[in-house]
Order: C-alpha cells, then sequence, then structure tokens
C-alpha cells in the first residue's frame, strides 16, 4: 500500500476528475440540448411572452430576443451560455484549488455520490440551472480566498443573486452559503453583511409569489413550436401533485435517508480535521434546514443534497492551506484515518443517488465501470 499512495499525486487527480467531469457535462448538455429535451433544454426557455411575468421566464424571453436579433436557433444559442457557465464554473474550481495544499480526505468529497460523481452517476444533473449558483459562489469564493471582495463587488453580487433568482428560485435555499464563506475567511460573525444577500434572492422570491404566473399559461408550447424547439415531455407538460407523488413512493423516497446518514458522516469525518468546526458545523445544519421547503415543495431530492455537497466542497476549499506550485498536494500516510476514508470513498463509488424517485441504488461508478459493460456484453 505504501509503495501505491507514494506515487499518487491527489492534486493531479483532481484535475483529471474535473476535466472529465466537465466534458461528460457539455457533451450530455449537448445532447439533450439537440433532442429538444423537455427538462433541460425547455427549463431554460420558460418565458414572460407566455402569460407574463413567472418563475424562471427570464431566461427564455432574454434567448427570444438573441433569437430574433440573430435568427440562430434556440438550442445553439441556449447551449452557448450553458457552455460558458458550466465551463466557467469547471474553470473557477480549478483556479480556486490551484495552489491548494489538497489531501486524501478533501478528494474523498469529490469522489462523493453526491459531489463531482454525482453528475456522472446521473445524467440527469447535467444542464441545470443550478450551474449558475455554483460559478457564483466559486468565484465569490475565489475573490473572497484572494482578498479580492470590495465592497461594491458584494453589491455586484447582490444584483446577481438577484437576477439568478428570476432565473430559477433554488437560488433562494443556498444562500446562506454566501454568508458561511463569509464568516469562514473573516472568522466573525457580520450580520449586517449577510442581510443584503437574502435580501437580494428574498425580494425577487416574494415578486414571484405575489405575482408570478403559471410554468405553462397556456401558449408556451406553441410559442416554442413556432421558434423551433418541440419539447415532447418536460417541464411545460408538468401536472404533478408533488407533495402527493413522494406520498405514492414514500418506498423509494425513504432511501435518500440511507444516502443523506452516508453525506452527513463523510462531512462530519471532513470537519473533524478543520480548526472551528463546531460552530461551521452548526451553520451548516443551518443552511441545510433553510432548504427543507425544497424537500418538501419538490421531488428532486437528490437533486437539492447534491447542490448542497457541491457547493460544500467549494466552500472547504477556504480552509485548504496555500502551496507554492499547482501540483502541491499532501502526502498520504497510512494510518486510521487513511482507511477510514478510503472506506468512506469505495461506499461512495458503489452507490448513486437518483435525482428523483430511488434515493440509494448500487449502481455507483464501480457498478458502471465493471458490471453494467459485462451485462451489455451478455445481452449481445
Amino acid at each position: 500500500m505504501n509503495k501505491i499512495v507514494q506515487y499518487f499525486n491527489i492534486k493531479i487527480f483532481i484535475y483529471f476528475l474535473i476535466i472529465i467531469t466537465a466534458i461528460y457535462t457539455l457533451a450530455f448538455t449537448w445532447v439533450f440540448n439537440l433532442k429538444d429535451d423537455g427538462y433541460i433544454l425547455a427549463d431554460w426557455l420558460i418565458n414572460y411572452q407566455d402569460g407574463g411575468f413567472k418563475r424562471r421566464g427570464l431566461s427564455g424571453s432574454f434567448f427570444f430576443i438573441l433569437q430574433d436579433l440573430t435568427g440562430i436557433r434556440l438550442n445553439y444559442i441556449v447551449y452557448f451560455f450553458q457552455f460558458l457557465i458550466i465551463g466557467g464554473f469547471f474553470w473557477i474550481y480549478t483556479k480556486l484549488i490551484r495552489y491548494k495544499l489538497t489531501d486524501f480526505l478533501y478528494l474523498s468529497l469529490l469522489l462523493s455520490a453526491v459531489g463531482f460523481v454525482g453528475l456522472l452517476n446521473t445524467v440527469t444533473y447535467v444542464g441545470k440551472k443550478e450551474f449558475i449558483v455554483f460559478l457564483l459562489f466559486a468565484y465569490f469564493v475565489y475573490l473572497l480566498d484572494n482578498d479580492k471582495l470590495s465592497r461594491i463587488k458584494e453589491y455586484v453580487f447582490c444584483i446577481l443573486l438577484c437576477i439568478s433568482t428570476l432565473l430559477h428560485e433554488v437560488t433562494l435555499f443556498y444562500v446562506p452559503y454566501f454568508a458561511i464563506a463569509l464568516y469562514v475567511k473573516r472568522g466573525k460573525l457580520e450580520y449586517t453583511k449577510y442581510l443584503k444577500y437574502f435580501i437580494a434572492v428574498g425580494v425577487p422570491t416574494l415578486l414571484i409569489m405575489l405575482f408570478g404566473k403559471n410554468v405553462n399559461e397556456g401558449m408556451s408550447l406553441e410559442i416554442l413550436s413556432k421558434r423551433g424547439v418541440h419539447p415532447i415531455y418536460g417541464i411545460f407538460y408538468w401536472n404533478i401533485n408533488e407533495r402527493q407523488y413522494i406520498k405514492e413512493h414514500i418506498t423509494e423516497y425513504s432511501l435518500y435517508f440511507i444516502s443523506l446518514a452516508i453525506s452527513v458522516f463523510h462531512i462530519g469525518y471532513y470537519l473533524k480535521y478543520l480548526i472551528g468546526r463546531k460552530f461551521l458545523s452548526i451553520l451548516l445544519i443551518g443552511a441545510f434546514l433553510f432548504s427543507l421547503p425544497l424537500f418538501y415543495l419538490a421531488i428532486d431530492w437528490g437533486r437539492w443534497m447534491y447542490i448542497h455537497m457541491m457547493l460544500m466542497i467549494i466552500l472547504f476549499t477556504l480552509a485548504l492551506t496555500k502551496g507554492g506550485s499547482i501540483y502541491v498536494y499532501e502526502p498520504i500516510i497510512i494510518n486510521r484515518k487513511f482507511y477510514i476514508t478510503l472506506g468512506i470513498i469505495i461506499l461512495s463509488l458503489l452507490y448513486r443517488v437518483e435525482m428523483s424517485g430511488w434515493g440509494f441504488t448500487l449502481e455507483g461508478i464501480l457498478y458502471r465501470a465493471f458490471v453494467a459493460p459485462l451485462e451489455l456484453l451478455n445481452k449481445i
């Protein structure tokens, strides 16, 4: 084991994982866009033209204007911005950890079934609007970490968070991470600074609640058809009582508690080695509780867990020590911590968490790499 780990460069492996995940995410987003996917593409095309102001409608109206100006297919226009947002996130994250002293335990977070590996496990995670939040938070943390977050830039982020909420209301439920990042960097509570971030997402959310129309007011499919997009399922067909759906599929949804318990243990074990972990643990529990309405209102439980893990992966870079090389990493020492971390990684690679439905299945990366190909060959 010692001979194996002494040649294992954690930082190079993280770069490799970032590249593979980015290519996979961008490739499948492209595939979904080309086939007029009713969830991934159509979600970006909710618009104000059908019935007026509504949740998520800003993006569709913006893309309609661009199509009118350029004459380019909506599929291509949407993908161009998805490419910038998704690619931008992976680029900023790479810059964020470039000179950080990463260790085996931090790598385990990326290999969590609801971390970077979650994208490889569950293709329906790709192309979603939460990448806007990932990009904003990664850049926010990057500026914080390099002492470049000025007062003016903070207000710019508030404006961007407001816009992001109009693009997808999920932004509201994860805004506590911006306040937690400020605390982790500065080591003190600054309530007045945090307030403006909550106001930035709270105001558009309140406007949506008071004046927002339905996602589909009856003309959306016709409008899209005239513009060359023909989804045959998805957000514009959505007519499900989500709370009732969860009750009817309680067996599958109860499995999410297994995945949640594994993730809580994983994060708890990581926090064990951080300074000031007790108060940070309380803040992270608070951030999770703040998002609980999402689990009550919408069926994508795996997706909400995945967003939490991705934001924590970004957040924890603030606690990593800076080094002098882009290849710097903490050498692996064979001890009890190593074996526990290795056990967590193997378990993470064994299972996956579906976006909605089965909350725990033994069809993770190891299954897809070694079992599924054999099953396919056997069928042939």
